[in-house]
């Protein structure tokens, strides 16, 4: 990112994590980054004394399940990405302990040469209970509603998540290391290039533009792009919060690095994943006249973009079936509707 320009988050204060504005960050779609706010976690400190020591200390808490990490040639400089013809990966993924990793970290680390080595997100209540208990935000329902959030650890040494984006808020933790995210807002979609649908390097679309050196005469809408770009440079103890769907590309910078978030959603449990709704858009909608799509677009504003009591609010309420308050039996059997008329 040296060579391009961006403008940096805003950066602000809080003394505990339960005086982080999530009402601003979300609503405003205003990413922040806070400094310092969990430096006192024993995961940071433990990084704060060397690398050996943060590895130690994951070590202890290892329940010894086999977990999912990815492992690159020095070739491809840390950045997970595809093969030059962009239908395969350019690392592969292998299901070990995570001790297995760890001491392949440990054999690398310094080398200029180094392959690059990523256990991605992995469920700390599901592979590390005891270490999330000692490290945590102490965040409940006032914030992340009904469900519980996603929690999970990401370890590895030098290496760059191409600018994706996610379906869920999150809250990123700098435990070891140093972290660069580099955001985008959402209308920059066009601008970022998004690659294949599947497959992709970890589930999410990914942009095609090489941050490092970016092809402006294949990519020239990426100029535009960085003009709403932000950057947040993070050290240990630093929380970034961001609001789903922003586009981010995020490097780990150091030999040894450790990131802890959580990604939660305010939606109702019986909603379903809007990706759905897009994929079967591509199918439905996409290839129709432009005049057609145009109508459709008038009755998605109506139906689902605008207020969500509208479309029933003129009948009785017995008759408005699933253009009334959504639960669970109601999407239930919206979602038999649909799949038997998938299935036709």
């Amino acid at each position: 990112m040296s060579a391009l320009v961006a403008r940096r988050t805003l950066e602000t204060t809080a003394a505990t994590p339960n005086e982080i504005p999530f009402d601003a960050v979300l609503a405003g779609q205003t990413p922040m980054l806070f400094k310092g706010l969990v430096r006192n976690w024993p995961l940071v400190q433990a990084g704060l004394q060397s690398s050996q020591a943060a590895r130690d200390y994951i070590r202890a808490h290892d329940r010894g399940g086999r977990v999912v990490g990815y492992m690159g040639d020095p070739s491809i400089k840390g950045r997970f990405f595809y093969d030059d013809a962009r239908t395969a990966m350019n690392f592969k993924a292998e299901r070990a302990p995570l001790e297995v990793f760890l001491q392949r970290l440990e054999a690398v680390e310094g080398a200029d040469d180094a392959p690059s080595v990523y256990v991605g997100s992995t469920d700390l209540d599901a592979y590390f209970p005891s270490l999330k208990a000692a490290n945590d935000l102490g965040l409940g329902p006032e914030v992340f509603g009904p469900e519980p959030p996603m929690a999970g650890i990401w370890i590895g040494n030098r290496t760059t998540a191409a600018a994706h984006w996610d379906m869920s808020n999150n809250i990123a933790v700098c435990a070891v290391g140093r972290r660069r995210f580099t955001l985008f807002p959402p209308d920059q979609v066009a601008n970022l290039y998004p690659g294949p649908l599947e497959p992709t390097p970890g589930g999410q679309v990914v942009s095609l533009v090489d941050f490092e050196n970016p092809d402006f005469e294949a990519h020239p809408g990426f100029r535009e792009a960085l003009d709403s770009a932000q950057v947040a440079e993070m050290e240990p103890g630093d929380v970034l919060v961001y609001p789903a769907l922003w586009w981010h590309q995020v490097e780990a910078l150091e030999p040894f690095n450790v990131l802890v978030n959580y990604w939660w959603n305010a939606a109702p449990a019986h909603a379903d994943t809007p990706m759905n709704t897009l994929l079967h858009g591509l199918l439905s909608l996409r290839d129709r006249p432009d005049f057609e799509k145009q109508g459709w677009k008038v009755l998605f504003d109506y139906y689902v973009f605008g207020p969500a009591d509208r479309a029933g609010a003129h009948m009785p309420e017995a008759a408005r079936g699933a253009l009334g308050p959504m639960d669970q039996m109601k999407a239930r059997r919206l979602r038999a509707y649909l799949l038997d008329r998938l299935n036709r």
